[in-house]
């Protein structure tokens, strides 16, 4: 089982995303105290990890179900979705990303 916490910004909500690996594809549960999320998340009860690791093949299942059900465009739980894919599929291994913002006044 892998396991990721999602911090989505000035939003204040938390998204918690639990990845099994089941024969070839991954199992989500998606808990999130924003709406949209959980409507993804009820949508979007397993995926094919080699699907979302890559453009190459098809659009990932994720980025198209955070399309029709996220209402912000820089939401990060869709990729917070696809790494804990990812590391429970054994295509990637488990390390912390972050995206640091701040806005600075030209002098």
């Amino acid at each position: 089982m892998s396991k990721a916490v999602i911090f989505s910004g000035i939003c204040g909500f938390s998204t918690t995303v639990v990845a099994k690996m089941e024969d070839d594809t991954v199992t989500l549960s998606i808990e999130s105290e924003c709406p949209a999320i959980n409507k993804l998340g009820a949508n979007l009860p397993q995926v094919d990890p080699f699907r979302e690791i890559s453009f190459r093949r098809n659009m990932p299942e994720t980025l198209e179900a955070g399309a029709k059900y996220c209402t912000h465009a820089a939401c990060p739980v869709p990729v917070g979705i696809i790494k804990a894919v990812e590391v429970e599929a054994g295509l990637a291994l488990p390390k912390d990303v972050s995206i640091q913002i701040t806005k600075e006044e030209l002098t």
